[in-house]
C-alpha cells in the first residue's frame, strides 16, 4: 500500500524492533545505502557482495603471489589499486546498509525470547545505562529547583472550566494508515515495527479503536509518556495510560531507618490510615524485621507411562547424592539464580517438581523458568520416556492462593514487629491494648478460621501490599500470593503494651526489570533507597523492598484494628473515601 509518496521496503531489522518484514515510511530526500545505483534494492545488494568478494579473492591471490616470488607487498599495480578502492566502496556500502542497523539491533533491541527479559539484574550490573532518553532507571533524581508558585487566583476552578490537552487531528498520511487498520489491512499490533515511532503507533490505535467501537477515549491520556520504554517488555498494543494518585505514608521507622513509603490508590483514608499506623510505631520506638527465606520458584509437570517411573524420578531428584550434579545444570544459565531445594509431589502417573532458587534482585521468575528448562532438558537423557507436559504445573504457585506457598513461602519470607507502649495506643490510635487484643482473636483469628481463609488471618493486608506494588512497578497480580498474612496482637508488660507482628510469607517482589524501569515507578523505588540492582550485594534492594511492604503491613493492620476497636472506621471513611463537593452545582454546571 502506498502512502503519500513515502514508502519503502526494507529487509534491515531497525534499532528496538522485532526481525521481521518492514514497512518504514521515510522522506524520498533523505539518502540511504541502497541508492548508491539506480537499481532495484536486490540487484543493487547483489552487485556490491559480488565486488566485495571478487576484489578480496582477487588480493588475496595477488599478495600471495608476491610472497611466493619474493615481491614487496607495498609495491602494487593499476590493477591492485582499482581493486583496493572497490574493496573500500564495496565495504562502506555493505557497512552502511547491514552492519549499522546489526549493531543498533544488537545493542537496543528488546528479545522477544521470553527467557531472556529476566537476567534483568544482570544486564543492569555489566554495564551502566547509557541511554539519553529517561527510561526510568536513567532518571537522574536530585531535588529540582522550585518554580515560583503561581497566584491561587490564577489557578482554573475544576468545575467552572474543562481544561485538557487537545488531541492535534491526525495528518493526511496518519489518515491513510488509520483507515487501513480500521479496514483490517494493516494490523493494531504491527504498528510499532511499521511506523518505527511508539508514539505515533499509539496515537494511530488509539484513533482506530475510537472509529471501530464507536466510542471516545477522551479523559485517557495519550501524551506525556515514554512508549518507547515498554516496547516488548511491560505493555503491547497501547492506548495511553492510567493515572493513579501517589500518596506518601510515614516516615516509618523499621530496623533503625527511615522510609516515606510511596502508595498507588485511589481508596480513600488507606494512605492516611497506615500513615497514623506509622506514627504509632515511630511515636514506640520503630518496627524490626527479619527476613526468613528468600527464594522464587517454578513447578513443571511431567508425565510417564507408569507411576513407578514417576516415583523413580522422584528418588532421584531428591537424593542428596544427585543435588550437585542437579543444581550445577540449573545454575548455568544465570549469575545470580542458583538452586535452592527440589520438592516433588506425586499424581498417579504424573510428577510435579518444585524447583526453589536464589534470583538476586530481580522477582526472577524467567530465571528460575530458565533453569528448570536447563533440568528437563538434562533429565531426558536419563528418563527419555518423560513427557514434559508444561514447565509450569501450578505446583509453584503464581497468581492463585495456595497452601503451598503459605507453608513453604515463595520469594521472600518476612516477619516484622513492633511494641507499641500503651499511652501511645490510647492517644494516637484512640483505644486500648485490651480491645485491640480481643478484637485481633476474634476477627483475624477466629472469624478468619470460620470462613476458611488461606493466608488470610489479617485485616486488610492486601490493601497495603496493592498499593506499595503499583508505585514501585511489581506484578499486581502477585499481590495474590504476596498478601498471605496473619496478624498477631499480644498484651505484654502486665498488659500495659501491645505486641503486633505480621508474618508474611510469599512477599514477590524485585527492583529490576518489568515495571520497576517506568519513570514514575522507578522514581519510587529511588524514593525507598532501593532503585535497580545492589552491585555491592546483589539481592539486598529486594530483600529491604520486601521488608518495607512488611513494614507497611504491620502499620496499615495496627491502624485499621484500632479504627475498628474504637468505632470509627465508618466515620473515617466517610470523611476521607467520600466527596464532600456540592454534587448538584457540579451538575448544573
Amino acid at each position: 500500500m502506498e502512502v503519500g509518496k513515502r514508502s519503502a521496503m526494507e529487509h534491515s531489522t531497525k534499532a528496538g524492533k522485532p526481525m521481521k518484514m518492514k514497512v518504514q515510511f521515510v522522506d524520498d530526500e533523505v539518502a540511504k545505502a541502497s541508492d548508491a545505483l539506480p537499481l532495484p534494492l536486490y540487484l543493487t545488494n547483489a552487485v556490491f557482495l559480488s565486488l566485495f568478494f571478487s576484489v578480496v579473492y582477487f588480493l588475496l591471490t595477488s599478495w600471495r603471489e608476491k610472497i611466493r616470488t619474493n615481491t614487496p607487498l607495498h609495491i602494487v599495480s593499476l590493477g591492485e589499486i582499482v581493486a583496493l578502492l572497490a574493496f573500500v566502496a564495496s565495504f562502506i556500502y555493505l557497512l552502511g546498509f547491514f552492519g549499522i542497523d546489526f549493531v543498533q539491533s544488537l545493542i537496543l533491541q528488546p528479545s522477544n525470547d521470553i527467557w531472556a527479559a529476566d537476567d534483568d539484574e544482570e544486564e543492569i550490573i555489566l554495564k551502566d545505562d547509557a541511554r539519553k532518553v529517561p527510561c526510568g532507571q536513567a532518571l537522574d533524581f536530585s531535588i529540582p529547583k522550585m518554580a515560583p508558585i503561581a497566584s491561587p487566583k490564577a489557578a482554573p476552578e475544576v468545575f467552572d472550566e474543562k481544561v485538557m490537552i487537545e488531541t492535534p487531528p491526525p495528518t493526511e498520511e496518519d489518515e491513510e494508515i488509520i483507515k487501513a487498520v480500521v479496514a483490517g489491512t494493516i494490523p493494531s499490533y504491527s504498528l510499532e515495527s511499521k511506523l518505527g515511532d511508539c508514539k505515533r503507533a499509539a496515537s494511530i490505535r488509539r484513533e482506530a479503536l475510537q472509529r471501530i467501537t464507536g466510542k471516545s477515549l477522551e479523559g485517557l491520556p495519550l501524551e506525556g509518556f515514554d512508549y518507547e520504554s515498554i516496547l516488548g517488555q511491560c505493555c503491547e498494543m497501547p492506548v495511553g495510560y492510567i493515572t493513579i494518585p501517589v500518596g506518601i505514608a510515614g516516615p516509618l521507622m523499621l530496623d533503625g531507618k527511615e522510609f516515606s513509603v510511596p502508595m498507588a490508590t485511589t481508596e480513600g483514608c488507606l494512605v492516611a490510615s497506615t500513615n497514623r499506623g506509622c506514627k504509632a510505631i515511630n511515636l514506640s520506638g520503630g518496627a524490626s524485621s527479619v527476613l526468613l527465606k528468600d527464594g522464587m520458584t517454578r513447578a513443571p509437570v511431567v508425565r510417564f507411562n507408569s507411576v513407578k517411573r514417576a516415583a523413580e524420578l522422584k528418588f532421584f531428584m531428591e537424593d542428596p547424592a544427585n543435588y550437585e550434579t542437579i543444581s550445577m545444570v540449573f545454575n548455568k544459565s544465570s549469575r545470580f539464580g542458583r538452586l535452592q531445594t527440589v520438592r516433588c509431589a506425586v499424581a498417579g502417573k504424573n510428577l510435579y517438581m518444585r524447583f526453589c532458587c536464589s534470583t538476586g534482585d530481580a522477582m526472577g521468575m524467567n530465571m528460575v523458568s530458565k533453569g528448570v528448562q536447563n533440568v528437563l532438558d538434562f533429565l531426558q537423557n536419563d528418563f527419555p520416556d518423560m513427557d514434559v507436559i508444561g514447565i509450569s504445573g501450578n505446583y509453584c504457585s503464581d497468581k492463585k492462593p495456595a497452601a503451598v506457598n503459605w507453608i513453604e513461602g515463595r520469594g521472600k519470607s518476612v516477619v516484622c514487629e513492633a511494641v507499641i507502649k500503651g499511652d501511645i495506643v490510647t492517644k494516637v490510635l484512640k483505644t486500648n491494648v485490651a480491645a485491640l487484643v480481643e478484637l485481633n482473636m476474634l476477627k483475624n483469628l477466629t472469624g478468619s478460621a470460620i470462613a476458611g481463609a488461606l493466608g488470610g488471618f489479617n485485616a486488610h493486608a492486601s490493601n497495603i501490599v496493592s498499593a506499595v506494588y503499583l508505585a514501585t512497578g511489581q506484578d499486581p497480580a502477585q499481590n495474590i500470593e504476596s498478601s498471605h498474612c496473619i496478624t498477631m496482637m499480644e498484651a505484654i508488660n502486665d498488659g500495659k503494651d501491645l505486641h503486633v507482628s505480621v508474618t508474611m510469607p510469599s512477599i514477590e517482589v524485585g527492583t529490576v526489570g518489568g515495571g520497576t524501569q517506568l519513570a514514575s515507578q522507578s522514581a519510587c523505588l529511588n524514593l525507598l533507597g532501593v532503585k535497580g540492582a545492589n552491585r555491592e550485594a546483589p539481592g539486598s534492594n529486594a530483600r529491604q523492598l520486601a521488608s518495607v511492604v512488611a513494614g507497611s503491613v504491620l502499620a496499615g493492620e495496627l491502624s485499621l484494628m484500632s479504627a475498628i476497636a474504637a468505632g470509627q472506621l465508618v466515620k473515617s471513611h466517610m470523611k476521607y473515601n467520600r466527596s464532600n463537593k456540592d454534587v448538584t452545582t457540579v451538575a448544573s454546571a
